[in-house]
Parts: C-alpha cells; sequence; structure tokens
C-alpha cells in the first residue's frame, strides 16, 4: 500500500488561527486528521470589529501552539507531513504574513514543498471534504469579506459571474447587529433575533434586485437600517428589525442565485446541476433553507459544508494543498502575501461609487 500524502493547513487570514491536518483514504476521499481553530472574539469585542493590529499579534502568540495541537490530534508525527500549505491571501495582509512566514519557515525546516493558497479556493472547494462533488459547479459565497457567484470549472479554473459592488453580505449581516446593540461577532445573532421579530414590519430596500445580473449591492440597505435603527424604543422593534432584514437578504439571495444558475447554464452547459453555498453565511439556517427550497424549484442539487466548514478554517486549506500536491503545483518560498487575490483573476474590479452594471 502506497502512503498517502499528509498535507498540513494554515489558515490566518482575519482573526481565526487555524492549523489541519488532511490525507486521503485508498479511493482518494480526503480524510480530515485535525481541525483546530482559535477565535479572537474576546479580542475584538470591545472594538465592535476586526482591529488588524491585534489580530496579527494574536497570530503570532498562538500559531505555534495551534499547530503543535493540530499534529498531536492527529495521531501522526512531523516527519510524516509531506508539504505544507498556507493562505497567501486575501485577506489582512498583517494577519497573513504571519501564517504565511511560519508556514514557509515550517515546510523549510522539513526540506517539504510549499503551497500557497488562495482562501476563496480553500471556500470554493470546502464541501469536497464531506461529499463527492464534480466539477463544474456553480458556487455563492457569502462571508464577512466576500460575496459572489463563480463558475468552479476545475482546479484553479473558475469563472466569475456576479459579485458585490459594495459590502460583503457578512459585513452587513455584522453591521446591522452592531446597530442593534449586538455584541461582535453580531452576524450570527440576527437570525437569533430574527426568530422573534415579524419579517413584515420594515419595508427595506432591495438594491439593484432587478439590473446588474447577479450583481449584489448591500449598501443602501444598510443605510436603511442605520435610519431605522435611530428610531427603535423597543426590544421588539430590534427583533421586527433584525427579521426584516434578514427577509430582505433572502429575496434578493433568491432572486440573484434564479439568475446566477440561467448564467452558470449559458456559461458551461453542465451535465449536473450542482449549486455549492460556502463561507460563513452559508451557516444561517433561514437562508439556507429559502437556497435549498430554490434549488428543488430549479432542479439543483444544493451542497453546504457542515457549519464546522462554513467560516474559516484550516482544513479547507489542507485541502486545496492536497489537491494541489497531487499535480505537483509547489510554489517558492518566497511567495508573497496576496491582500487581494481573485479566484477569477480576469474579472474586473466592482467596487466604489460610479460602478456601471
Amino acid at each position: 500500500m502506497s502512503k498517502k500524502p499528509l498535507i498540513l493547513g494554515i489558515e490566518s487570514s482575519c482573526d481565526e488561527t487555524a492549523a489541519s491536518l488532511i490525507t486521503e483514504n485508498e479511493q482518494g476521499n480526503p480524510i480530515v486528521l485535525s481541525n483546530v481553530i482559535s477565535s479572537q472574539i474576546d479580542v475584538h469585542k470591545e472594538f465592535g470589529g476586526v482591529v488588524p493590529e491585534l489580530a496579527a499579534r494574536a497570530h503570532i502568540e498562538k500559531i505555534d501552539w495551534i499547530v503543535k495541537k493540530a499534529i498531536k490530534d492527529s495521531g501522526k508525527k512531523i516527519e510524516e507531513i509531506d508539504a505544507v500549505a498556507s493562505t497567501a491571501g486575501p485577506g489582512l495582509i498583517v494577519c497573513l504574513s504571519v501564517g504565511l512566514s511560519f508556514g514557509k519557515a515550517f515546510a523549510a525546516s522539513l526540506n517539504k514543498p510549499f503551497l500557497a493558497i488562495n482562501h476563496l479556493e480553500g471556500h470554493a472547494l470546502s464541501p469536497k471534504i464531506v461529499t463527492k462533488l464534480n466539477y463544474p459547479y456553480l458556487l455563492l459565497l457569502i462571508s464577512g469579506g466576500h460575496s459572489q457567484y463563480l463558475s468552479v470549472n476545475e482546479l484553479g479554473k473558475y469563472k466569475r459571474l456576479g459579485t458585490t459592488i459594495d459590502d460583503a453580505l457578512g459585513e452587513a449581516f455584522d453591521k446591522t447587529a452592531k446597530l442593534l446593540g449586538i455584541e461582535f461577532p453580531g452576524g450570527p445573532q440576527i437570525e437569533k433575533f430574527a426568530e422573534k421579530g415579524d419579517p413584515d414590519k420594515y419595508v427595506l430596500p432591495k438594491p439593484i434586485l432587478n439590473k446588474g445580473g447577479c450583481n449584489l449591492s448591500f449598501a443602501g440597505l444598510k443605510t436603511a437600517v442605520l435610519k431605522i435603527s435611530k428610531n427603535i424604543k423597543k426590544e421588539q422593534d430590534k427583533f421586527d428589525l433584525a427579521a426584516s432584514f434578514q427577509k430582505t437578504i433572502e429575496v434578493i439571495l433568491y432572486k440573484k442565485t434564479k439568475i446566477a444558475f440561467d448564467e452558470f447554464e449559458k456559461e458551461v452547459n453542465p451535465k449536473e446541476k450542482i449549486f455549492v453555498v460556502a463561507g460563513g453565511v452559508a451557516a444561517n439556517k433561514s437562508i439556507k433553507s429559502k437556497l435549498i427550497d430554490l434549488c428543488k424549484r430549479e432542479n439543483y442539487q444544493s451542497l453546504f459544508p457542515p457549519i464546522e466548514l462554513c467560516g474559516d478554517n484550516a482544513a479547507m486549506i489542507a485541502l486545496v494543498g492536497l489537491e494541489k500536491y497531487k499535480l505537483k503545483q509547489f510554489d517558492n518560498l518566497d511567495y508573497p502575501a496576496k491582500p487581494r487575490w481573485q479566484l477569477d483573476e480576469d474579472a474586473a474590479f466592482l467596487k466604489g461609487a460610479g460602478v456601471k452594471l
């Protein structure tokens, strides 16, 4: 029996310090041996958002311990590791540099190959950890820093079909939560507030709903929430605003995803209609339910990573590392951190005032 590759993955693009060891079975299916994640909620709570310098300092303090724990939990020895995969971007430059530098040093010390990984590619491939997934498929990536529809054609080949022209969806959730007085990270709490509220209490805008293809916009929605929040008097008003906000997001994603289905089918004419939703916001049960309903109507197979793989983690980084390792797509130790790094490098940058759709 030939030895299967053992890959160490390292993630430090924002406020999670994470390490994971992954290998595969005889059928070539990935096996996660360990997946250790250290969050920084307590570090950033009083500021209401991630402070890059504090995040980087926390990464520096924890990364050695996190990697050692991942190796110990895997039941493997350091010498058995075949390659090291680190997130190289996109993300906060001071945070990326910590995991990237550590991964390079670790690979050099073992004299093993190094793999620089695109964080978004980790999210794109994350469902492969738990299910067989054939290319091509349509991806909706919704997280704190990214919101986009992508045609995932094969490893390293992506076509962006739509993106946010302003705020990412996770950012809109977090900012709405802050306006409602919910502690950071507030996004996940919006769902709990919404369960107690009337989703029809407030009529909120749905920016570019009927134009721009499957591009997204959330800045105008966030501004509307800001105006309403100034007149909130009761706790029930907060619940109603959270419910109205979440319902508005569901309506936007439902329509834009339907458009994305058409764009995807024109792009690749797929044999199988597969829709993957990944990123931190994919953990929202209400959004998940609405998108599953849409998939049933449109004859798409819907796939969501397990909750523990929706947010930032190193198992998804190790998985991309494993895929690249098998193709011998190694990187040099001088590979730079890339705070901006699109999966579709030919896609236009669509952000800011004056964007034409």
